[in-house]
């Protein structure tokens, strides 16, 4: 399928690859003993092709007599032997002594099978570590302990960040270069710590070796003894696997449909998944049901062999129990767990073509065995991974990458990445010819709006800083009153702060705190048009009572327009999809703009109030917009703040007199009984455990 070009494996075969595994390595199925894919990035010339070749050699996955031909080969050219000689599959690698193309080695250790991909570490060759590095499930990163951090490891860092990989095991190699010396690896080790932190990512291990020599590959020698943590083979067995593809949601792209006597045979390849004879199915996008009737195989066994059951990474048919129309493109997936289906689609692009994507223009999307054309309609966060500068713009240039959103002509299925890989990538093309590809963000704006965002954080330094800083806050706000809590977030934080305030209970105790304490913030208010008449009245009487105004964001015109044109003005309640569009257009897009050319945001949320927050922390990084964000009243129960408000005269809803506990959109709210949960009002038809709209938490 065209959609796996973009995720395609760069594989060299063994013999073209120059390695051959002795008899037990080429009998490993993948997948047997548990398996992992692991990618290898870092700066040129520090050392990825050696330390595979190490890895090869000290676990045994060389064919006897395979080392002392490349010695005798080497000899031959009257080059000294390197173990990168094991990998490098192309002439032009060897005379240049540089990776250029992707490799994948298969290899097991004591405890897992294990598929190691080679990306290149130089910069001109920066795609080839893309297409390596979206496959790998966990990475090493390699760094030279005598030149340290480089632009090239910053740069593929990002890239791991970008990606998704948030397994991370730090290589410092040529220990044996600087005399194996412990104080210079601590400082090694705290450098890309911090700045893997930066990013949002946790080094499982930093792990010093010498590839060439051996010490701390699969052996822990003299020259390393002070070292306490992990050799690299043991870090390897550390990593986590990835849910294999057979236990995520099935999904079954439609390749073609047969008609062989009064049978209709959907043919396609499984995925993701399992499927049995007789589970319920959903069709995607068109949204019909029905159940599987029979799984067909070729040649057709006897009716005694028929199989009852189909799992990830086989291509069968099957026939359904309802007489309904399937075409190709079509997505046969979990009745209870289908795909998302839309026409507005936000993806994470890396850009190949040489002329610029640009707003505006008109491409295909190919996903799965589904295509259709469609238009960019914003584009955001474009970056140069060379520079990790933002280059902003209306555009997204060769080698960047960059978020878009893509309308499409006809909607289509697919799940976000994170989600499930298989249906999470897109190839796009232009002019019939493959021009980019991307990971899926998500379908109909199930998450936040891309076009008008605050800041994005590409420049390390800042990240770094505001990072820290946070960091910095939580030690000492732990047990500041909130009051106290505001006051040094506006004393540390020099640039502009936002309050966002939708008039509940815990957003009027912030405001009396801010006011009463002459505290100096942006208070904002996202107006959504649907609104209970109590809460305008009550935004009125905020604005008497501490006499200063509450700036409004509205929801864009042409946004909520084109959700009414295609949902109907209570559309909401016809899907969780179409109440999540009526969220994004309404809260989520407006708050992007509320929040531009913000340092941080306050916001009124506590613990207490769902089970999904309880997760959130009093202070941090807000992952969606970059910024410091800090949850004041975080630790107070529900009884504290009612207290505090009738206590210091603040005005309240009168509805929460009523049992309306957490107060949004009126048509979206009701008030709950004795002893439900504060959200339950909220959305009410959906299940408890989804009662967010995207604002403060990714939808999923």
């Amino acid at each position: 399928m065209l959609s796996s070009v973009f995720a395609r494996q760069a594989t060299c075969d063994l013999t073209i690859m120059n390695v051959t595994l002795n008899k037990d390595a080429r009998r490993i199925s993948i997948g047997a003993r548990g398996s992992i894919r692991i990618v290898i990035v870092g700066h040129v010339d520090h050392g990825k092709s050696t330390l595979i070749g190490m890895l090869l050699h000290e676990t045994g996955n060389l064919a006897a007599g395979k080392l002392e031909t490349l010695k005798a080969v080497a000899a031959r050219r009257g080059m000294p032997f390197e173990w990168s000689f094991l990998l490098d599959a192309l002439q032009t690698e060897r005379d240049q002594g540089i990776t250029l193309d992707t490799s994948q080695i298969r290899f097991r250790t004591p405890s897992r099978d294990v598929l190691l991909i080679d990306a290149p570490g130089h910069a001109e060759f920066l795609r080839n570590m893309i297409t390596g590095a979206a496959q790998a499930d966990a990475a090493l990163l390699l760094i030279d302990a005598t030149e340290g951090i480089r632009e090239q490891t910053r740069r593929h860092a990002y890239m791991l960040h970008l990606l998704g990989i948030r397994q991370i095991a730090v290589v410092i190699n040529k220990m044996d270069r600087i005399d194996f010396d412990a104080q210079r690896f601590e400082t090694l080790s705290g450098e890309i710590r911090t700045y893997l932190a930066s990013l949002g990512l946790d080094a499982t291990s930093v792990i010093p070796i010498s590839a060439r020599r051996g010490d701390g590959v699969a052996r822990r020698t003299d020259a390393i003894a002070w070292h306490k943590g992990p050799t690299v083979l043991e870090a390897l067995d550390e990593f986590r696997s990835a849910h294999t593809a057979v236990d995520l949601p099935f999904r079954m792209p439609v390749q073609a449909i047969y008609k062989f006597d009064d049978r209709r045979i959907l043919a396609g390849r499984v995925e993701s998944g399992a499927i049995t004879i007789g589970e319920p199915v959903a069709i995607a996008p068109d949204g019909k049901f029905a159940r599987v009737k029979t799984i067909e195989g070729w040649p057709p066994p006897e009716r005694q062999d028929m199989p009852q059951r189909a799992v990830a990474g086989q291509s069968i048919g099957i026939t359904l129990d309802q007489d309904i129309f399937v075409e190709r493109g079509n997505v046969v997936a979990s009745r209870s767990n289908p795909p998302d289906s839309g026409s507005r689609l936000r993806a994470r692009i890396f850009w190949l073509a040489q002329t610029p994507l640009a707003v505006g223009e008109t491409i295909v999307i190919r996903s799965g065995t589904a295509d259709s054309r469609g238009t960019v309609t914003a584009i955001a966060n474009s970056i140069d991974p060379g520079t990790l500068a933002e280059v902003g713009g209306t555009a997204i240039g060769q080698n960047h990458v960059g978020e878009v959103e893509i309308i499409l002509s006809r909607p289509f299925a697919a799940d976000p990445h994170t989600a499930n890989p298989a249906l999470g990538r897109v190839v796009i093309e232009r002019d019939s010819r493959i021009a980019g590809g991307g990971l899926v963000l998500s379908l109909d704006g199930n998450n936040a709006s891309i076009g008008l965002q605050p800041e994005k954080l590409t420049d390390t330094k800042k990240v770094s800083a505001r990072t820290a800083k946070a960091a910095q806050l939580a030690r000492v706000m732990g047990d500041a009153s909130p009051a106290d809590r505001l006051k040094r977030l506006r004393q540390e934080i020099p640039g502009k702060i936002v309050f966002t305030t939708s008039f509940g209970l815990e957003d009027q105790v912030i405001i009396q705190l801010l006011c009463g304490n002459d505290i100096d913030v942006d208070i904002v208010t996202l107006d959504t048009g649907r609104l209970f008449p109590q809460t305008y009245d009550l935004w009125a009487e905020t604005e008497r009572h501490f006499g200063r105004r509450i700036r409004a964001v509205y929801p864009a015109q042409d946004r909520l327009a084109s959700f009414v044109d295609q949902h109907g003005i209570n559309g909401f309640y016809g899907s969780r999809e179409a109440r999540l569009a009526c969220c994004y257009a309404r809260k989520v897009e407006p708050l992007g703009r509320a929040l531009a050319g913000a340092e941080a945001w306050i916001t009124g949320l506590r613990s207490e109030q769902s089970a999904g927050r309880r997760d959130m922390t009093l202070v941090g990084i807000d992952n969606a917009y970059g910024l410091i964000k800090l949850n004041p009243l975080f630790e107070w129960n529900r009884a504290a703040v009612q207290d505090f408000a009738a206590t210091q005269g603040v005005p309240i809803n009168p509805l929460h007199a009523t049992g309306f506990a957490s107060i949004g959109c009126a048509p979206c709210t009701r008030a709950i009984a004795p002893g439900e949960p504060e959200r339950a009002g909220r959305w009410w038809w959906e299940e408890d455990s989804k009662k967010e709209c995207g604002l403060h938490q990714p939808i999923e």
